[in-house]
């Protein structure tokens, strides 16, 4: 399956990728299942903790129907160490040429991050059209993204930063917005209590958006 497809398919998966910092190989075993059953199985595992590698490796292995993918993936060694460790697609804040260079060699896509006309031209230019818009409630919103859709309209969209159940379905509702990526999926306090009935619920309201 090629990139572009693959992208598709995880940002098609559900309304909201959610977008998860854990450090704690178990738990997010156990987070991870609780987010495939609410129907979120497209699951960002941040980059931002020691163990987060390991966290990333052990969803890829032990949670059935689960998609994980690497986020703040900031270059080719860690583009590598994703990719065997499991992870179908990756995700950065932003982009450079190393970094784009080392998506190039893998068979793992990667999902950029832009925030401006002139950073989602440069990355067409290197054969991307589906993007990350980050840091979205920051960088313009629901307004600046639908301002886009007219002379950009070959870019289609997963808005991270910001974002809420509330706020989602603006989002949603745009024509350039596959799916959202969403960090309330997953709070601190839920996953340290071990609350993951409850964080079934939170995805399942979430896969429940419409689009």
């Amino acid at each position: 399956m090629e990139k572009n497809a693959l992208l598709d398919q995880i940002m098609n998966a559900a309304p909201v990728i959610p977008v998860v910092v854990i450090d704690d190989p178990a738990n997010a075993v156990r987070l991870a299942r609780a987010l495939v059953k609410g129907g979120t199985p497209a699951i960002e595992v941040t980059l931002r903790t020691p163990r987060a590698m390991e966290c990333l490796a052990a969803i890829a292995a032990d949670v059935e129907g689960a998609l994980p993918g690497a986020g703040t993936v900031l270059g080719p060694n860690q583009y590598e160490a994703a990719a065997k460790a499991g992870a179908r697609f990756m995700v950065s804040p932003g982009f450079a040429p190393n970094l784009l260079d080392a998506a190039e060699a893998s068979a793992v896509p990667l999902l950029p991050g832009a925030a401006t006309a002139s950073e989602m031209m440069m990355l067409g230019e290197r054969g991307y059209s589906r993007l990350k818009f980050f840091p979205a409630s920051l960088a313009g919103g629901t307004a600046y993204l639908k301002a886009l859709s007219s002379p950009l309209p070959q870019f289609t969209f997963c808005p991270t930063g910001g974002i809420s159940l509330k706020t989602a379905p603006e989002y949603l509702a745009l024509p350039n917005v596959a799916c959202v990526g969403g960090s309330w999926l997953a709070p601190q306090a839920l996953v340290d209590a071990g609350e993951w009935e409850k964080i079934e619920e939170l995805a399942r309201e979430a896969a429940g958006l419409a689009r």
